[in-house]
């Protein structure tokens, strides 16, 4: 029973009540104060009891439990800002599970991915070792030579780098930590996945440029080339072992064409595979319905070509093909598609509708869902994220690729035209993932009278989706005395956003958060030709602000006069030569210093020259020296600032430098990128063979760069100290990266 005042006040006798309630109820505020202590006793009564469990107990007492079982605690709280690297609650809770199944390979599959976060498969190594077996115990999964006539055996060796290898090897000496060493009897591999899957749905199909058939498309709004990953499918638990379908691995052709073929001998209309159906990992629909595999009929004999009545999904190698000039001609396998089929190449992400379709598809488009790879959440994606001014009170929202401005300008005038003491804010939030072929002005009123702070106009992504505004040229960007800008969850593509220069002192902001503006538009991915080094974003304004936070852009140009603030954000100049960040009246390769450049976490690919830089901390300089420019990174005032735990070029002139490499212990380190291409799914993501020094060298011990939020190296550092807790004597185990 809660010992509250009105419990304990009717515990009283009626005539004390009666004789309270003419007296003004003193006796009741009396009862009150006792009230308030016995409340206090039942919650801490409450609190040791939820403190016995490790489920319920308070924080505090999560160590305490430990010490009762012999936890040893590993590193938790990263950074004081970003603390929760791995929870000490949940090791607690499955210290006893794990020690009853130590050693066991779906104790460390289970270990493995819990403390890295990501998903993982546990392989014996000595299952796959090519040795005489025991008549009195035949291992039929592990033939001593390979099947290379079965597609799914050599599949199996191929992906994934070998995470669920059927092919019997000979022993090798190598120590598995090293990366190297895999078959021998004592070692065990973690296969860990890296890239998770995004997904994007309902996406209109890109047409091929320069196409005139009008057959060849490709599933990226953007107009490039896309490899498509795998929807895992959710575990059963730690009792089984995860399987090729319960990682996050791209898709590749030949495995998705054994599926569709399986489903195509069937009698039955089948609309799903294991990857191929609504709410799998890609699917393609008409008119609201998924296209199916195949259609009512008998099934198809082996090595028959169908008829022509039934439709179906082929699934098939659309590469280029290129002459011997290296022009591509056109694509493979495109004489081969009938006129009622639909082939579809996933590891490229390209369709080639056949004669029929592409009519089909002129009245009512084919509309695909599919999953794309990324290291990290930043950038514009379909991620979970709380998109900005959520609170605002002037609310629109758009959809279905309508026009902006109309919604833009309506804004503009009713902030405008408010009252100063009405409502200054408001938001444009895109509900849906289409593309937005339109150029806008983007508008922000100024403050006249001498109210504190300005106007803010936010135009956002909802949250898990990823717009994509595609312009015809520039981007013109007008704010306000004491305005404020705000673009969030957006990917920008096509022209350059510039802000234009005010008539005015008074100091206004440019605020990105979660955004794309794409970077590496001179691979004319659009279908345009763009000169070298066109910048994603200029700025010619004295008196503005730039914030970037979780962006993906290209070269910046920033007047001298303004300042920026970068945060988990990466600058891709398309070269180490090239210019990043200047100022916006840099002609050709020769560059003015830029405003003030302040940088956290981030990776810039190119030349910065900055007026000054007050600080950069755990970032990445990949910049190399140039005729135009010999210093890669070229500060002018290197009196103020410091440049703190940052991979800088040598022959740089920056302000004083703390714990930077490379250094006379480190003279070698240099970054090594698994893709500096915008559009991989391993965009910005080091190496495994990066040297240690930029892998762990932040101010945390984590990596440097961009990718400085995911913790790797110190999720790894935790999970090979639980594994000197877990495993078997005489095991030894690595690591390996499938992704």
């Amino acid at each position: 029973m809660t010992m509250d005042v009105d419990t304990l006040y009717r515990l009283l006798p009626a005539v004390h009540r009666i004789e309270d309630e003419k007296g003004g109820r003193a006796l009741h505020a009396f009862i009150e104060l006792f009230a308030r202590e016995l409340q206090a006793i039942e919650e801490n009564l409450d609190q040791l009891h939820d403190d016995q469990f490790i489920e319920t107990c308070a924080d505090w007492v999560v160590p305490y439990i430990g010490d009762l079982i012999g936890y040893r605690p590993i590193r938790d709280d990263a950074s004081t800002l970003r603390p929760g690297l791995n929870s000490p609650r949940a090791e607690v809770a499955n210290t006893i599970m794990y020690r009853r199944r130590k050693g066991t390979a779906l104790m460390l599959e289970e270990l493995a991915s819990s403390i890295t976060g990501c998903p993982a498969h546990a392989v014996e190594f000595f299952e796959q070792l090519c040795t005489s077996q025991s008549m009195n115990h035949v291992r039929l999964h592990a033939p001593a030579t390979a099947s290379v006539r079965s597609l799914p055996h050599m599949l199996a060796l191929r992906g994934d780098a070998g995470a669920f290898n059927r092919s019997a090897h000979t022993a090798q000496v190598r120590r598995p930590e090293s990366g190297a060493g895999r078959f021998n009897i004592p070692n065990i591999g973690l296969f860990l996945w890296r890239l998770s899957p995004n997904r994007l749905q309902n996406l209109p199909l890109t047409p091929e440029p320069g196409d005139a058939s009008g057959t060849k498309f490709r599933v990226n709004p953007l107009g490039f080339d896309l490899p498509l990953f795998r929807l895992p499918l959710p575990e059963g638990g730690i009792e089984q072992l995860a399987t090729a379908a319960n990682v996050p691995s791209r898709l590749l052709i030949r495995a998705l064409a054994l599926q569709v073929r399986a489903a195509q001998q069937s009698a039955e209309v089948l609309a799903e595979t294991l990857d191929y159906g609504a709410d799998r990992s890609l699917v393609l629909r008409r008119g609201g319905a998924v296209v199916p595999i195949n259609a009512s009929g008998p099934a198809v004999p082996p090595g028959n070509p169908p008829s022509p009545s039934i439709p179906r999904l082929r699934i098939a190698d659309l590469r280029d093909l290129v002459d011997a000039g290296g022009n591509v001609t056109g694509w493979a396998h495109a004489a081969d598609v009938l006129p009622d089929e639909i082939a579809l190449d996933p590891e490229r992400g390209r369709i080639l509708l056949g004669s029929a379709r592409a009519a089909e598809h002129a009245a009512t488009p084919f509309l695909a869902s599919f999953h794309y790879g990324a290291a990290r959440d930043f950038g514009g994606g379909p991620y979970q994220r709380t998109p900005a001014g959520g609170t605002h009170t002037e609310q629109r929202s758009v959809g279905g690729s309508a026009p902006l401005q109309a919604l833009l300008d309506e804004l503009h005038d009713t902030l405008r035209d408010a009252p100063a003491s009405a409502a200054t804010h408001g938001r444009l939030s895109i509900a849906d993932s289409l593309t937005y072929a339109e150029t806008p002005t983007l508008r922000v009123p100024g403050e006249t009278g001498d109210e504190i702070g300005g106007h803010e106009l936010v135009l956002s992504a909802a949250n898990g989706v990823r717009p994509l505004l595609l312009a015809a040229g520039d981007i013109v960007v007008d704010i306000g005395a004491r305005g404020t800008l705000v673009l969030d969850g957006l990917v920008i593509a096509g022209g350059t956003l510039r802000l234009v220069a005010s008539a005015d002192t008074e100091r206004r902001r440019l605020v990105l958060r979660d955004c794309t503006l794409v970077p590496g538009l001179t691979r004319d991915r659009l279908g345009r030709a763009v000169s070298a080094g066109t910048p994603s974003l200029v700025i010619d304004d004295p008196n503005v602000a730039l914030v970037m936070e979780r962006c993906i852009t290209g070269p910046l140009r920033l007047v001298a006069q303004a300042e920026a603030a970068l945060t988990d954000c990466l600058v891709d100049a398309d070269a180490p030569d090239g210019m990043a960040y200047a100022a916006p009246e840099s002609p050709g390769d020769s560059a003015s210093e830029g405003a003030p450049l302040t940088l956290n976490e981030c990776t810039v690919i190119g030349q910065v020259h900055a007026v000054a830089m007050p600080m950069a901390s755990n970032t990445i300089f990949d910049a190399q020296p140039s005729v135009a420019q010999p210093a890669p990174v070229w500060v002018e005032r290197r009196q103020q600032g410091c440049i703190r735990f940052c991979v800088v070029p040598p022959d740089a002139v920056t302000p004083r430098k703390h714990r930077c490499v490379p250094d006379a212990a480190h003279p070698q380190a240099v970054p090594q990128f698994a893709s500096a291409r915008y559009g991989d799914p391993s965009y910005g993501l080091l190496r495994g063979a990066t040297d240690a020094s930029i892998r762990t060298g932040a101010d945390d011990d984590g990596e440097i760069g961009v990718m400085h939020a995911l913790y790797q190296p110190l999720r790894e550092a935790n999970l090979r100290v639980r594994l000197d807790e877990y495993l078997r004597f005489g095991l030894a185990a690595g690591i390996f990266y499938a992704t």
